[in-house]
């Protein structure tokens, strides 16, 4: 057939439309299957799921070591120390006896025993099939099933009670690595013969962990059952319906929390005598503002994600308004919109307790602690750590004539081992000294007037406002959140391979306005997601090969 030219310029237009719609993002292999811990937030957030938030979950858990900016990311790495497993078995009784307890039992339980003091399997199948389900994230095997009714037959034997009996299977699932664990599981995959992919509850418990920050929920998991998951319209329906949830606001809430490491404010200490304003009341309500506030803003009102650093409103609770040095009209001290005035310097993250006090020490500020802080969280720059032998006899002592923190940060950057990075940090932490140790608003230190005048790559500015406007413009910012929200969802750190797909998702976010849920739903609807490569066989040979992360 010939071609006309009308012909070939409506194809031409065609073609242009569809590349119009949005580019698909590069390729990439994904990273090995990986068994990860849950978190403390998700394993909170679970429970609270599956039982109710009226379950407390009381004790602490292990550390994670942060990697590539994230806890999350850490916990791939993760191993339970003995004593972590107490702290483990002692809050998995205590949560199974809540669930069993009278008033709760009730609630909670599909099912009745023909006899409370008697074993009633077909109750207990009942009871853990259904919470099973949600536990583990995906339908229990009959040889899963059969473990914890089998264990709450004996101890009902045991200790002549349904009830108790129902508590101790219930611990054993709670103890079980099914439950601990975040397990990709593979299948071969049948459009590409030789390869693997994550399974339907696999990808279900990436996209819930990614988007809610907790465990698949009935419709999720159906989904996957279905197979749903693999074919491209069931992807994109589940995806809209997670991130048009109401929960999408606690689960960006959990990843914002991790990326700026606030699980530190809940230990976080102020010298009392110096910062008699400061409590921990403030530390948790500061960690509340601070997520609250901009999860309003990119979530609820899908704003531009570079406006957390300049904009204005806020949420002030009464102990943070002794803070602030703001009232609070409501009498119970709650939650009330606010907006700093136009000539106020606080506006934005930066100026707000939970940074400001976070990244300082117990009596004073740190221009370096918070120049390091903004590096590394806000803009995936790596700061190396001082070396073991500086001294800091110049910056500590109390009888230097140097007043302010830029005077001994001056003498104290002079050491040729600290220079290198107070060059790239104390600029751009000087910013914020408009702020004290706990966040508070001065115009001196001790006595003396303070100097909040700043660079940042290049960008000058007065004080933690124009700080807060410099971030807003800086290229890297976007990028670091990308960055941080692929590395969040796949629990690992990015190859380098995987350069040209998150530059991928950058133009996107930028082409999108910067809307957060815009990017969410590019990355939960991408392959990139859930790409998955079979584990090597681990041998000397194979060790070298390993691709590097980003």
């Amino acid at each position: 057939m010939k071609r006309t030219p009308r012909l070939i310029a409506l194809l031409s237009l065609a073609l242009a439309a569809l590349v119009g719609c949005g580019k698909a993002p590069p390729e990439t292999k994904g990273g090995e299957p990986l068994l990860r811990l849950l978190s403390e937030s998700q394993y909170r957030s679970i429970i609270a799921d599956v039982f109710g938030e009226q379950i407390t979950v009381g004790g602490a858990f292990d550390p994670l070591v942060r990697t590539n900016g994230l806890l999350t990311v850490g916990a791939s790495r993760a191993h339970v120390t003995p004593a972590g497993l107490e702290q483990f078995d002692r809050m998995a009784r205590s949560i199974a006896a809540q669930v069993v307890s009278e008033e709760n039992r009730d609630i909670l339980m599909p099912c009745k025993p023909a006899t409370p003091a008697a074993v009633d399997e077909a109750c207990a199948a009942r009871f853990f099939s259904q919470v099973g389900r949600l536990l583990y994230r995906h339908p229990l095997s009959p040889a899963e099933l059969q473990t914890p009714v089998k264990a709450a037959a004996a101890a009902t034997r045991a200790l002549g009670d349904f009830h108790e009996g129902l508590a101790a299977g219930l611990h054993g699932m709670l103890m079980s690595p099914a439950f601990l664990f975040v397990i990709d599981s593979t299948e071969p995959d049948p459009d590409a013969k030789g390869k693997v992919r994550l399974d339907g509850y696999s990808k279900a418990a990436r996209l819930s962990f990614f988007l809610w920050g907790t465990t698949p929920d009935d419709q999720l998991l159906l989904a996957a059952e279905r197979g749903e998951l693999h074919e491209r319209a069931g992807l994109d329906a589940q995806v809209e319906r997670l991130v048009g949830s109401p929960r999408l606001e606690s689960g960006m809430r959990m990843f914002f929390n991790d990326m700026l490491a606030f699980e530190d404010l809940s230990r976080l200490e102020k010298d009392s005598i110096i910062y008699p304003a400061f409590s921990a009341a403030v530390a948790q309500d500061a960690r509340e503002q601070t997520l609250r506030s901009i999860v309003d803003l990119v979530i609820t009102r899908e704003g531009d994600y570079r406006d957390i650093f300049t904009t204005r409103k806020t949420f002030i609770s009464g102990p943070l308004g002794r803070i602030y040095r703001v009232p609070v009209a409501r009498p119970d001290g709650g939650w009330v919109p606010y907006e700093f005035p136009a000539d106020d310097p606080r506006a934005g993250l930066l100026a707000q307790v939970s940074f400001a006090a976070l990244f300082s020490h117990p009596g004073r500020s740190s221009p370096t602690l918070r120049g390091r802080a903004i590096r590394e969280l806000l803009l995936c720059q790596k700061i190396p750590d001082p070396p073991g032998d500086v001294d800091f006899s110049a910056f500590n002592d109390p009888d230097s004539p140097h007043r302010t923190a830029r005077e001994r940060l001056t003498v104290h950057a002079t050491q040729p081992a600290c220079a290198g990075c107070h060059k790239l940090t104390d600029p751009v932490g000087l910013g914020m000294e408009n702020l004290d140790g706990a966040g508070q608003l001065r115009a001196t230190e001790d006595g003396a007037p303070i100097d909040a005048t700043g660079d940042l790559d290049g960008i000058k500015f007065a004080d933690v406002g124009g700080l807060g406007a410099a971030m807003r413009d800086n290229p890297a910012v976007p990028s670091c959140v990308v960055n941080r929200l692929f590395s969040y969802a796949t629990a690992r750190t990015p190859l380098k391979t995987e350069k040209k797909l998150l530059d991928h998702y950058e133009q996107q976010f930028a082409d999108g306005g910067y809307r957060l849920p815009e990017l969410l739903r590019e990355i939960a609807t991408s392959d990139a997601l859930f790409a998955v490569k079979p584990a090597p066989m681990r041998s000397a040979s194979t060790s070298s090969a390993k691709e590097e992360p980003l």
